[in-house]
């Protein structure tokens, strides 16, 4: 219930505080700003994500921006020869307006990531788009194999999802999920999220997907690393982080022969995003009220 409550109160929250909140999680809001990041995290051995921030585009006008961004960012990836891959959100491509016109949106984008050898991903966001999101992939995919996906492991349709991808190897970053759906359409409870995790995770290796496990959770790299070595050799894997999140616990993965892939979001829309966040962390709250209360 306080949860809900503080939930509810973080419209209020000034905009300079929540900025200052967030710093440590979003690059900033320019494409310089990521890739500044990015570099610097290559040079500490981290090769990364660089995701746009924003969703549910208003108007064509506003995808298109999107699309020309995007690939303004996989020209500057290239350009300074970084090991990172572009994701986006199909409803920031305009979803929601014209699947047809998302669609080619996203050809042009991967078409070029293919020239210069490099990845896209699509993202997952909440439930109602869940159907036209797959149906997006695997049109895309069909022409352009290298692209991936992302699966919510809090869905309870995500066992049904996996088991309905269609032939040959899919790329599949598996997130527990950060919408918050109701009880008849996801887990709810974190450990029933984070079983659910570790089920997904042994039926994606079993079909031998590349997958990227997104988690910042110590304990459930514990168990991944058993569900791992259960596979065997032959698996292609990866963590991956968000910039800022428990970075004491990267080196110690890493050393663990995990590849640890950053994940690096950017841009104007930075606040709905970090919004999303403080309500599913309980943490973050915790920091937006010291600093409301005492200035820190």
């Amino acid at each position: 219930m306080f949860h809900r409550l503080l939930a509810s109160c973080l419209p209020l929250i000034p905009t300079p505080v929540m900025r200052r909140l967030c710093a440590r999680y979003i690059s900033g809001e320019t494409l310089t700003d990521a890739l500044d990041r990015l570099e610097a995290l290559r040079d500490d051995g981290y090769p990364g994500v660089i995701d746009l921030l924003g969703e549910d585009a208003a108007d064509g006008a506003t995808a298109d921006a999107a699309s020309a961004e995007y690939l303004a960012a996989v020209e500057g990836i290239s350009e300074r020869s970084l090991d990172v891959y572009v994701s986006i959100k199909p409803t920031h491509f305009g979803l929601a307006l014209d699947a047809k016109a998302c669609l080619a949106r996203f050809q042009r984008v991967a078409e070029r990531c293919e020239d210069l050898d490099l990845r896209l991903r699509v993202e997952m966001e909440d439930a109602r788009y869940t159907d036209a999101t797959l149906l997006l992939y695997e049109t895309l995919r069909s022409t352009h194999p290298s692209c991936g996906i992302v699966l919510q492991a809090r869905l309870h349709r995500t066992p049904a999802d996996i088991a309905a991808l269609s032939d040959g190897e899919h790329d599949v970053r598996l997130v527990k999920g950060v919408y918050l759906e109701p009880p008849e359409v996801a887990h709810t409870e974190p450990a029933a999220i984070s079983d659910a995790y570790i089920a997904n995770a042994e039926q994606l290796l079993a079909r031998h997907a590349r997958v990227s496990f997104a988690t910042h959770d110590d304990a459930l790299v514990k168990r991944l690393k058993q569900v791992i070595a259960n596979a065997g050799e032959e698996t292609h894997h990866e963590l991956q982080v968000l910039d800022g999140v428990r970075p004491s616990y990267w080196p110690t993965w890493r050393s663990a022969d995990h590849t640890v892939r950053v994940y690096v979001p950017y841009g104007p829309n930075w606040r709905a995003y970090s919004t999303r966040r403080m309500r599913k962390n309980p943490q973050l709250f915790k920091a937006v009220i010291r600093s409301i209360l005492f200035g820190e």
